[in-house]
């Protein structure tokens, strides 16, 4: 079996956004192992329109030549971790979009989180896993949280991550399930 890709996804576009940093110290972490391979995938680089197609990509193909794209990124890869802010008690908007413009390419593969803002992102978090749930992944228990004292003090007090040991215990935690899913779900999807 070949080994399992993992996309991590950042799931912000706006400018001046914090999410490059969880994105790339996740990254960096998780290119440590050997048990898993790993993509940074930037939504900056698939800009899509808001959903706007005739039918749910559930149930026809996608017209929007950037998210035909999208798709085809997705269909490379066996797990997704989303690095995910908290806007307002949930998931930005584009991030959100990005979900909304694939389907049969997310349909049993693992997905972890990466959450930061306010509360960690606990709510955005939470209201993703019902969104890979009706997408036919398996959200994983496991997940890093970046709360306000984490996040202001990286992105603004001049600290870093490595200031804050839990967030790495924690991402051993997640990073741990998603090589546990993305095999079993990769051996059942090629048994398939």
């Amino acid at each position: 079996m070949s080994t399992p890709r993992i996309g991590i996804i950042i799931g912000s576009t706006r400018e001046g956004r914090f999410g490059d940093k969880p994105a790339n110290w996740i990254h960096t972490i998780a290119q440590q192992r050997s048990d898993l391979a790993f993509e940074l995938i930037d939504l900056r680089d698939h800009p899509m329109p808001f959903f706007a197609e005739a039918m749910s990509p559930a149930w026809a193909p996608v017209k929007n030549e950037a998210a035909q794209r999208w798709a085809a990124k997705l269909a490379t890869l066996d797990g997704l971790i989303v690095v995910t802010p908290e806007y307002n008690h949930g998931p930005s908007a584009v991030l959100k979009n990005a979900f909304d413009y694939a389907y049969k390419e997310f349909i049993r593969k693992p997905i972890g989180f990466v959450g930061y803002g306010g509360v960690g992102a606990a709510r955005a978090v939470e209201q993703l896993r019902l969104v890979a749930t009706e997408l036919q992944m398996a959200p994983v228990r496991n997940a890093v949280h970046i709360g306000m004292v984490e996040f202001m003090g990286i992105w603004k007090q001049g600290k870093t991550f490595e200031d804050f040991p839990h967030l790495a215990q924690a991402a051993t935690g997640l990073l741990d399930d998603m090589a546990w899913w993305a095999k079993a779900l990769k051996t059942a999807r090629d048994a398939a």
